[in-house]
């Protein structure tokens, strides 16, 4: 979450001017606030968020309290491939994310049947993540997405129309969990080499190997 703040300072002879910052941490915030405090010609001030909704200096101090323990900074990346002989489909995710002011790193993979192109492996992949994300019970955040399907990611953030049925489909049902999830995404086309882990994790899948690890990570 994203905090600005607004303030209206008061020279000695009572001149009145407001000042707006940048979006802000909500550390920085608090930080910049208690520092505007300390000049004593602050006439009013406002803190709100991304979405408008107004905030005080103690129930952001409160909300950043609770958050420690929350999973937060949370970047999400898929992958899919295809099997053209045995018609197979592995699917890769890996998900990092901050808790208790440590960092962790999930990866999963899993063979899928019944898909008709690596296209559809990818928004299977896409979709396995999101899966992932909701028994990790990652809810009401921000959530980076990253892959090298241009075709996925460009679809799925408006860029690019998408006149197959059934990628439609997918996309559909990917959307629907984002809105029950209440997870605000972001989407990032990255090369293969960014995406390597998910790719590993993919292949691993169609050869037969499952992969299912929790790390903390320095």
């Amino acid at each position: 979450m994203k905090i600005t703040i607004e303030w209206t300072y008061a020279t000695p002879k009572k001149l009145k001017s407001l000042f707006k910052s940048e979006e802000l941490t909500i550390q920085h915030a608090l930080l910049l606030l208690e520092d505007i405090e300390k000049t004593g010609r602050v006439k009013q001030i406002e803190l709100y968020d991304e979405n408008g909704s107004t905030w005080t200096k103690k129930e952001l101090s409160k909300w950043l309290k609770q958050s420690d323990t929350e999973i937060s900074d949370v970047v999400a990346y898929f992958d899919g491939g295809f099997d053209l002989e045995t018609h197979l489909s592995g699917v890769g995710a890996v998900i990092y994310y901050q808790q208790n002011k440590k960092q962790f790193r999930n990866r999963y993979n899993a063979r899928l049947e019944e898909l008709d192109s690596n296209n559809e492996a990818e928004y299977a992949a896409f979709y396995f993540l999101v899966q992932q994300l909701e028994l990790l019970e990652i809810t009401n955040c921000e959530v980076t997405f990253k892959g090298d399907s241009q075709v996925v990611i460009n679809q799925l953030s408006g860029e690019w129309p998408c006149y197959d049925e059934s990628f439609n489909k997918w996309l559909d049902k990917i959307e629907e969990r984002l809105k029950a999830l209440r997870i605000k995404p972001f989407y990032e086309a990255v090369g293969r080499k960014e995406n390597t882990e998910a790719d590993r994790l993919a292949e691993q899948a169609l050869q037969g190997t499952p992969i299912e690890s929790h790390m903390e990570i320095n």
